[in-house]
């Protein structure tokens, strides 16, 4: 192996901490992300939000902007994604 290639092995992710605010400003308000929601953690995402009784259990998906603020809540991903689509939002993965 090159010394190159061993380097890039090698090399460890810095972790970045962001404000709420940065993460808000990020792409100029254009980013969010899709995240996995179990039924049972609805009421604590949308507190706000009329919905009817959710069977728990159930997996849904939740579009948030960058800042962690919820968009809307749907259960299928590509709903999710084609909604931020809609919105002229750029999806992106988080890890």
């Amino acid at each position: 192996m090159t010394n190159d290639m061993t380097n890039v092995m090698n090399r460890t992710e810095a972790k970045i901490d962001l404000s709420a605010e940065a993460l808000a400003h990020l792409g100029d308000g254009r980013i969010a992300y899709v995240r996995t929601v179990r039924s049972e953690d609805v009421h604590a995402l949308f507190p706000q939000a009329q919905m009817p009784e959710l069977a728990p259990g159930q997996t849904l998906f939740a579009l948030h902007a960058a800042d962690g603020t919820p968009i809307m809540l749907t259960d299928s991903r590509e709903a999710a994604v084609a909604n931020a689509w809609s919105q002229e939002l750029e999806t992106v993965s988080l890890h």
